[in-house]
């Protein structure tokens, strides 16, 4: 039981101002640094509902939520829900682990996977469970020896510098991590130490009709009715240590874990989300807004659409290419559809002409001082320069990310390549070379070379083109799909048998084995595209980027300023944050209200639209017609997910929302399609993050999986 905190009154530190037209931070917005929260943000999370203490979230001197979440698999969010290192996760971040145990004989994903003792429980290769054992301000020690004087390449060798002995430090003499991250732009630096286990182990899924329910359909939008989790465990060595996977390692012991409050969420129920949300632009210049909702974005979609058009093809021919590609589709989806999503809602809230409003206000606070127009004049027209000089090659870095790299070939030979430089060892490598061919299909990896060269043809000036695409437009007469045939078929690295007979050469001579690759077709290709990017398109564009960074810094540094004694919150970062805000629904469009909350008949209206989207396992239905709902339904119903206005972001994924108390109530998975314009401008009437509801994971866990003993270790309250 916590007890409310008496509140003295609210200072009002977080008005500060946000780029918009309004000049008012919303009271709920941010993603705010943990340890600062006593000196900027508590008092007003209190006055929102919060029942706990600064310390009680983020301490380094006693037990706290910070040491119940995790960084899982270096990209997700995930939670500690017991004092035996039972974990929590979204099922699409733990998707991966999921396929990697699956096969046509024995289909986790399909039909999902429940460990019934701790030896069931599967160990998984590569995953890790990453704690944040403290953070610091190092802004001053990072900055030693810089001054205005220095050149910015000169200005960032010395910081990189103090950041190299900073990490040292923070090092030394224990098995930590740590890594300095930029805030505000540059203007501080924090340092993050963290501890890292690698014995991570599955322990459920509910089927992929339950953990992605709604599946593409659905993803990003709201209503949603999607069970969107999955449990691991964290183990350690008999001193509670990281150390590899053991069989004679035993479950950690974690600082601390949450408890779980099934006692349901209402409409105003206050929420909290802790996570490491990835990346956000909260505080980026019109033109860039412009220029990602008209150029980057619907680039980025078009080569996403191909890509998983083909896919697609091959995945419903055949159920092992199905198994080998649903979390590689899914990879791709996911962020294809939420670009959709962001253009949408900043194209109807017209952020780049609220952004060019600011501008014109920020001009005139600028010439209002002398001092200020000494630093800050030039700022503008600069911003407008640099972005003029870098169109073309950023958008040969959006081809790069998106139609280059996506080549699954690319990236193998390039593996390869980097592990013989090393002079790892054959069975090294030919661990690696097994995990790829398990997943890989050469005909997909084919046509989607096809189709990425062909749209990276028409949509780049050809001198940022390399020099086998006049090859493409002469001998082959522009046929993208012949010219990508003839090149699987004489490339090795579309066969692992050929591919391990190169192991066999290297084994022998690694020099003939390296020339080798360097003569395959499709080496010859990426070498190109490499040797175009190294010397055409990176010194140009990485100019451009530190010129851009350079006034991004200034940029900030008068925000602050502007803002007075009032904070900004810093863009994410992929380090932890706090954000809190509401239960509450909302309304997209007129007419249209959403309620905050959906129950398991939602599913069953769904699934009645036959589609494979919408299919329901048998159990749930009997389940659901029954009404075997045990204690985690209401009233006859059974609760499946909720909406809140906690501002949240990817890396997001997997994050616990605790209510007023510090409890779990939820898992957050996703956000609403209109609100993931919150990336770059969060608006609370519209931005929601989706949440499974506790009460339905318990219930899928206990009537559904009959894994019913695993909620003995949990702390459960009502």
């Amino acid at each position: 039981m916590c007890v409310k905190l008496i509140i003295p009154g609210v200072r009002g530190l977080m008005l500060g101002i946000l780029l918009s037209g309004s000049m008012v931070m919303k009271a709920d917005e941010g993603m705010w640094i943990p340890m600062l929260l006593e000196r900027y943000k508590i008092e007003q999370l209190q006055a929102a509902g919060l029942m706990l203490d600064a310390e009680d979230i983020y301490s380094i001197n006693q037990e706290c939520l910070k040491d119940a979440i995790v960084i899982f698999d270096g990209g997700c969010t995930g939670e500690m829900i017991s004092g035996s290192g039972l974990l929590l996760t979204n099922h699409h971040c733990g998707e991966g682990a999921i396929q990697s145990h699956s096969s046509v004989e024995q289909d986790y994903l399909t039909d999902g996977f429940w460990a019934m003792s701790r030896e069931e429980e599967l160990p998984c290769e590569g995953l890790t469970a990453t704690y944040l054992r403290y953070m610091e301000e190092v802004t001053e020690a990072v900055s030693r020896g810089v001054d205005g004087g220095q050149d910015p390449e000169e200005q960032q060798r010395l910081r990189d510098r103090n950041i190299s002995r900073l990490v040292e430090e923070a090092t030394a003499d224990n098995h930590y991590d740590a890594v300095v991250r930029p805030f505000y732009q540059g203007n501080a630096y924090y340092l993050f130490v963290y501890e890292t286990f690698r014995d991570v182990r599955l322990v459920g899924a509910p089927p992929v009709s339950i953990g992605n329910f709604g599946g593409d359909t659905d993803n990003w939008v709201w209503p949603r009715h999607t069970g969107d989790f999955s449990l691991f465990r964290v183990y350690a060595d008999q001193k509670n240590r990281p150390i590899p996977y053991d069989p004679a390692n035993v479950p950690y012991t974690p600082r601390n874990h949450l408890e779980i409050y099934a006692g349901g969420v209402q409409q105003g129920d206050f929420t909290m989300v802790m996570g490491y949300p990835g990346s956000t632009t909260q505080y980026l210049y019109s033109e860039g807004v412009r220029i990602m909702v008209e150029d980057e974005l619907p680039a980025r979609i078009r080569l996403r659409t191909a890509r998983m058009e083909i896919m697609e093809k091959y995945m419903k021919e055949s159920d092992r290419v199905r198994i080998q590609y649903t979390s590689k589709h899914s990879g791709v989806t996911n962020a294809w559809k939420k670009w959709q999503g962001t253009i949408l809602g900043l194209e109807r809230m017209d952020v780049t002409g609220m952004k060019k409003d600011f501008e014109t206000q920020f001009a005139r606070w600028v010439e209002a001082d002398g001092e200020r127009t000494m630093k800050y004049d030039r700022l503008l027209p600069d911003f407008a320069r640099v972005y003029r000089d870098m169109a073309r090659y950023s958008m040969a870095v959006v081809f790069r990310s998106e139609a280059i790299m996506p080549v699954e070939l690319f990236r193998q030979i390039s593996e390869i390549r980097s592990m013989m430089d090393q002079g790892l060892d054959t069975a090294m490598i030919r661990s690696r070379v097994d995990r790829f061919y398990k997943d890989f299909h050469m005909p997909v990896d084919r046509d989607i070379f096809a189709a990425m060269m062909e749209a990276y043809g028409e949509g780049m000036d050809r001198d940022l083109q390399p020099s086998f695409f006049s090859e493409i437009r002469g001998k082959y007469r522009g046929d993208y799909a012949r010219f990508a045939a003839e090149a699987y078929r004489k490339s090795m690295f579309s066969d692992r048998d050929e591919v391990l007979k190169l192991l066999d050469r290297y084994a022998k001579n690694q020099e003939r084995a390296r020339r080798m690759i360097d003569q395959d077709p499709l080496a010859v290709c990426l070498d190109q595209f490499s040797e175009l990017y190294a010397t055409r398109i990176e010194p140009v564009y990485g100019k451009l980027q530190q010129q851009l960074q350079h006034l991004y810094g200034k940029y900030m540094a008068a925000l602050l300023e502007m803002s007075g004694d009032r904070r900004l919150y810093p863009d994410a970062n992929f380090t932890m944050r706090v954000t809190h805000g509401k239960v509450e629904g909302y309304e997209p469009w007129d007419g249209i209200r959403y309620q905050y909350s959906t129950i398991l008949s939602g599913v069953m209206e769904k699934s009645r639209e036959g589609t494979e989207d919408y299919r329901v396992p048998q159990k749930l239905i009997s389940l659901y017609e029954t009404g075997d709902f045990g204690r985690y339904g209401v009233n006859g119903t059974m609760p499946v997910c909720f909406i809140a206005s906690n501002h949240t972001s990817g890396g997001n994924s997997g994050s616990p929302v605790l209510d007023a108390c510090g409890r779990l109530i939820g898992i957050n998975f996703d956000r609403n399609w209109e609100g993931t314009m919150s990336d770059v401008y969060y608006d609370p009437a519209l931005c929601r993050n989706i949440a499974v509801d506790i009460r339905y994971v318990l219930f899928i866990m206990d009537k559904f999986a009959g894994a019913g003993y695993l909620l003995e270790e949990m702390d459960i309250s009502w």
